[in-house]
């Protein structure tokens, strides 16, 4: 699993979502704009892009609390 694109947000506003990232899965499956938020204790947690209301993907809390760390190591890397 490996971050191929991480882009932060210059001003994350009410959500608090301060980046997007795309990750490859493996070499069949990537993901693509997914959303890394900062809560109000400075903790991270991602989400999977939504179409509409919907979200596109759900993470169980083991493959979220990973892809969560690969996106802030992604985002202490890119500064």
């Amino acid at each position: 699993m490996k971050v191929l694109y991480c882009r932060r947000i210059a001003d994350p506003g009410k959500k608090n979502c301060i980046a997007f990232f795309d990750v490859e899965l493996n070499d069949d499956v990537r993901l693509c704009g997914i959303r890394v938020f900062r809560k109000a204790d400075g903790t991270h947690y991602v989400a999977a892009p939504q179409a509409g209301p919907r979200r596109t993907a759900t993470f169980s809390a083991a493959m979220g609390a990973r892809l969560t760390e690969l996106a802030v190591d992604a985002l202490g890397a890119a500064r």
